[in-house]
């Protein structure tokens, strides 16, 4: 069985990860602690992983390179749609100053609670609702991160971002989504295409 060490290693080697904050990231976050027992003998393997309700946690490519495009200082207050078992926002948290994450399924918000407790992560902050709606309570937010099939950009996410922050989203409704980079600039709007990608949709109330 692989270990973390191993896995970083080959996300490196192959350009995923590409700065030593990322790296030390994942090298501190084993996601062995987000995979289900009868996976954790794959938790090292670059592929993604079912976890509760038909749903999945990413692919480790998949999460560093969308951690690398979000360009965190640690200074950044982040608002994640879709939590999944927590892998992706425990690796967020190394990273920024404070991540809002929103799960609409009630019992992968549990299990995305409990694996950031056992990581001792304090810095997230796990809420049920919708994710399309995003999270008023605690906007602006310096970056928006989708982990989600999305069949557009919510003017919801939108309107939670500063005048200068990053959101990033899988877009589309069929099996492979386009990733979206979107960066505000002085309330004004451009997109990056970053390749193709397949991720579950996301779910509505």
């Amino acid at each position: 069985m692989k270990g973390n060490e191993e896995l970083v290693l080959n996300l490196l080697s192959q350009g995923y990860i590409k700065s030593k904050k990322v790296r030390d990231a994942f090298l501190s976050v084993d996601r062995a602690v987000f995979v289900l027992p009868e996976y954790k003998d794959m938790a090292y393997e670059d592929t993604p992983l079912p976890i509760l309700n038909n749903q999945t946690i990413s692919a480790p490519h998949m999460v560093a390179m969308m951690t690398e495009l979000l360009e965190l200082n640690g200074r950044e207050k982040v608002l994640e749609i879709g939590s999944g078992s927590g892998y992706q926002a425990a690796i967020i948290s190394r990273l920024a100053k404070f991540v809002y994450t929103v799960e609409i399924d009630h019992e992968l918000v549990e299990m995305a609670k409990a694996n950031l407790k056992r990581c001792s992560i304090k810095n997230v902050k796990v809420i049920v609702g919708d994710g399309a709606k995003g999270y008023e309570n605690a906007k602006p937010y310096d970056r928006v991160i989708v982990t989600c099939a999305t069949p557009k950009i919510f003017d919801s996410w939108l309107n939670q971002l500063t005048k200068n922050g990053i959101l990033l989203a899988p877009v589309n409704a069929g099996f492979y989504q386009k990733l979206v980079k979107v960066i505000k600039k002085d309330n004004k709007i451009y997109k990056e295409m970053h390749g193709l990608c397949s991720f579950v949709p996301l779910r509505r109330e």
